[in-house]
């Protein structure tokens, strides 16, 4: 069985507009060493807002 939690580990995005919205979603970490940004909607602000990984 493979050792999914090495190489995917599950990581927290946090919202940028301040809101403490967050999102969970996992991440390649060969691909992807560095924190991941990604755009994601804010329905708090109802609109689409950066949300960086946070550790």
């Amino acid at each position: 069985m493979a050792k999914t939690t090495d190489v995917r580990p599950v990581v927290k995005l946090k919202s940028t507009a301040g809101t403490g919205y967050t999102y969970v979603t996992r991440k390649n970490r060969r691909n992807d060493p560095d924190r991941l940004v990604l755009r994601k909607f804010d329905p708090r602000v109802r609109r689409h807002v950066d949300f960086r990984e946070e550790r």
